[in-house]
């Protein structure tokens, strides 16, 4: 910007003041400081609208390049999957897989009825004699009950009690 110091404000005031007069100087001087502002603000929008621009400009182009980082990964999974599938195909247009290939499903079917029937013995309400006679727990002590029930016979017995 214009460097305008002290000395040289002086100046321009003495020579509008000559040249203006006395009577009109408060008029121009006004006049001057308003087209001053105007020409500030107009400055100021063109400066905003060029960096709106500018970062618009820049928005689009980050735009375009995640369209074409998208459009990469889109190609390459529809490849990959494309590859899967005709590798699947190939399995299957071969024919029945080997003994040792296949599954059975006898055997599968069995695990499942089993694993329910576990699952549904530990989840379920079950009776009592059913846990007792399958060795599951009928009943939880808590661990002052288990101290006292598992505690040795000479340590059962006070020592010497202080009311005694």
């Amino acid at each position: 910007m214009i460097d305008i110091g002290l000395t040289k404000l002086a100046l321009i005031g003495v020579v509008a003041l000559v040249v203006v007069g006395p009577e009109k100087l408060p008029t121009v001087a006004r006049m001057a400081g308003s087209l001053f502002g105007r020409a500030q603000r107009y400055i100021n929008e063109v400066k905003s609208e060029v960096s709106r621009e500018i970062e618009l400009e820049e928005l689009r182009k980050m735009q375009q390049d995640v369209q074409e980082a998208a459009s990469d990964i889109e190609q390459s999974i529809a490849r990959s999957v494309s590859d899967t599938r005709q590798s699947l195909h190939d399995v299957w247009d071969d024919g029945s897989a080997s003994s040792a290939d296949s599954f059975n499903v006898e055997q599968l079917a069995i695990k499942a009825r089993s694993f329910r029937k576990k699952k549904l013995a530990r989840t379920s309400a079950i009776p009592a004699w059913y846990k007792q006679q399958s060795g599951q727990k009928a009943r939880v002590l808590s661990g002052a009950a288990r101290v006292a029930k598992y505690r040795p016979a000479s340590q059962n017995k006070a020592s010497g009690s202080f009311f005694s």
